[in-house]
């Protein structure tokens, strides 16, 4: 990750703080219930990744439609087509409980992965995108692993 610009780096770990702190507050009681007191239960748990998960689907949408208005005729239709689908994925499968939404959630961000690697195979994305995307996709989807469990 050293070709990673250092703000991309820090802002991407920055945005791991939900997950983490939703999964340890999962498996720490004592965490879960100092949470729901000092920040309510919104913050804490599942809560605080399924939403949180859901607003990052949708901003990555952003960010990948911004990679496809680097492109020109099909290759960029296709990227804007392909651009919108973590957004809907968000929006039509969160709902259903909590394990189903985590479940549906890592899915998403997996096949946002895909998306990525298309994005940077295309040449669209920057070439350090992936030694980002890679291990931040892979903290995301062990957190929310530990709410779909």
């Amino acid at each position: 990750m050293s070709d990673v610009p250092r703000s991309a780096l820090i802002l991407g770990l920055a945005g791991l703080i939900p997950f983490v702190w939703g999964a340890l507050s999962v498996l720490s009681p004592t965490l879960n219930a100092w949470g729901i007191e000092a920040l309510g239960p919104r913050f804490v748990g599942p809560f605080v990744q399924l939403f949180y998960g859901a607003i990052i689907l949708a901003f990555m949408s952003g960010v990948l439609w911004g990679f496809a208005t680097r492109a020109t005729g099909r290759v960029a239709a296709t990227g804007y087509a392909l651009s919108v689908l973590p957004a809907l994925w968000a929006f039509f499968f969160t709902g259903g409980g909590v394990v189903s939404a985590s479940t549906y959630l890592i899915a998403g961000f997996i096949g946002l992965l895909g998306l990525d690697y298309m994005f940077w195979k295309q040449e669209l994305a920057p070439r350090w995108w992936l030694h980002l995307r890679i291990p931040l996709t892979l903290v995301v989807v062990a957190c929310l692993a530990v709410s779909a469990a």
